[in-house]
């Protein structure tokens, strides 16, 4: 694995990961700062650029915090075909690119797909000498390939991804069409996280809009159901959607950010 010293914020870093064809350069850009350091972990088809990474730039330099943003193969400014990605892939590029960090302590913001790559991450904590702390999850869709999308396809759209391996559907997000492949979704069943009970090890904060047509609030309910009791919380917004990116939506997020980092602080003396 090769690591690019430039790490500044105009000229991401970069890390060469895997093998053969598998081979990928993913991008990352690090603020340093005390700790925890944040971890941003995109949706499905966001980049490191969006709204909410950015505002927890902010929100990093403001609390003199350490913040680290990445782009999943395929995605944004990172190397790869966006549909050669899975959820296991791109869960192993947060691997390497927090392997790269040297931190001890992180907090793992997941937005919407994110959130399913922080809860693998964690089910994966004994490989990390870094301890993550806590989570705070932002509209997330753990499991949506077998428990959200599956369920909305036709039956001709099944068919079609069995035959040809890849369906593309219209993107109420981007001109562009979404793409869903058959080694998505075969993927998506090896890394199925509400089957049983995950151990996070560490705090949990989900925020969820009540008026999201992607992801339903009745999904973050039921991943409530597969987290300890102690320490996890579950924010509904009344009339919150998809995105969560509208200046109030962001101050919750600040504001459930700032309590974790606190808590966090506060157990470690």
């Amino acid at each position: 694995m090769a690591q690019s010293d430039d790490t500044t914020l105009d000229t991401p870093g970069t890390l060469e990961i895997g093998e053969g064809p598998a081979r990928r350069r993913i991008a990352y850009r690090v603020r340093s700062g005390n700790e925890p350091t944040i971890v941003w972990l995109g949706g499905y088809r966001s980049d490191m650029r969006g709204t909410k990474a950015e505002h927890l730039l902010a929100f990093a330099a403001e609390h003199e915090l350490g913040y680290c943003r990445l782009d999943y193969s395929g995605h944004g400014e990172s190397g790869g075909r966006f549909e050669d990605g899975t959820i296991g892939s791109w869960t192993d590029d947060a691997a390497a690119v927090i392997r790269s960090l040297g931190a001890k302590r992180l907090v793992l913001v997941g937005s919407s797909m994110g959130a399913w790559i922080a809860l693998r991450l964690v089910q994966r904590a004994a490989e990390f000498d870094t301890k993550i702390a806590g989570m705070l999850l932002l509209a997330p869709a753990p499991d949506f390939t077998e428990r959200l999308l599956s369920p909305k396809l036709s039956p001709e759209q099944h068919a079609e991804i069995a035959a040809n391996g890849l369906l593309k559907v219209p993107s109420e997000y981007s001109d562009e069409p979404d793409i869903y492949t058959r080694e998505l979704f075969e993927d998506g069943r090896r890394n199925l996280v509400m089957n049983e009970l995950i151990d996070t090890g560490c705090p949990v904060t989900i925020i969820q809009g009540m008026a999201d047509p992607d992801v339903p609030y009745e999904h973050a309910l039921a991943l409530v159901d597969h987290l300890p009791f102690h320490g996890t919380v579950l924010s509904l917004v009344r009339d919150g959607d998809h995105r969560l990116s509208r200046p109030q939506d962001l101050a919750l997020i600040s504001r459930n950010l700032l309590d974790l980092v606190e808590t966090i602080r506060g157990e470690t003396g």
